[in-house]
């Protein structure tokens, strides 16, 4: 299958769901995706053959980035670490707060997990705001890893994610773009 038809498979297997959360959001529910054995299968061989090749470790951000982040990582020979909320990491954590557009939140990830001059690629499901992103970024490089880029199966272009994320010099790969 070629990468154009990969794409068009995965794109073709987010559902729209209109009103939800709230009335006026339409919802871009990717579980149809993972469902999908064809589906999920494409979705990671286009993560894999985009992503650079000289990756030590691959990061997941919680919880979507776990499952995309994982299979990527084997296929790169690569190491995975989740990034995760506070309080579920059992032992000694960095973390990071960033802002919401509703409130602050916070990612932990173990303080041994990620050496000093580790090529770091982070994964993750959706690109909205970018504020996820940008957070597992600036808490890797505080622990003197290199963010050689982001992956992720869906941007939501109009929410600007891509722009914030360049502006910190971060690189954005994504498989399939939404409004």
């Amino acid at each position: 299958m070629t990468s154009s038809a990969r794409r068009e498979l995965v794109a073709g297997l987010i559902t729209d769901v209109p009103d939800w959360p709230v009335p006026g959001v339409t919802f871009k529910d990717i579980t149809p995706l993972l469902a999908s054995p064809g589906g999920f299968s494409a979705a990671v061989s286009e993560l894999v053959e985009n992503a650079p090749r000289e990756v030590d470790v691959v990061v997941g951000a919680e919880a979507r980035g776990f499952v995309f982040g994982a299979p990527v990582a084997l296929a790169l020979g690569a190491g995975f670490v989740p990034v995760r909320k506070p309080g579920k990491l059992p032992r000694t954590t960095r973390d990071q707060s960033y802002r919401l557009e509703y409130g602050e939140a916070t990612l932990s990830v173990h303080t041994d997990a990620v050496v000093s001059g580790a090529r770091v690629l982070v994964v993750d499901d959706v690109l909205a705001t970018g504020g996820t992103l940008l957070a597992t970024c600036q808490l890797l490089a505080s622990m003197g890893a290199t963010v050689l880029g982001t992956s992720v199966v869906l941007e939501l272009a109009s929410l600007g994610g891509r722009e914030r994320l360049a502006g910190e010099g971060v690189r954005v790969d994504a498989l399939v773009t939404a409004d």
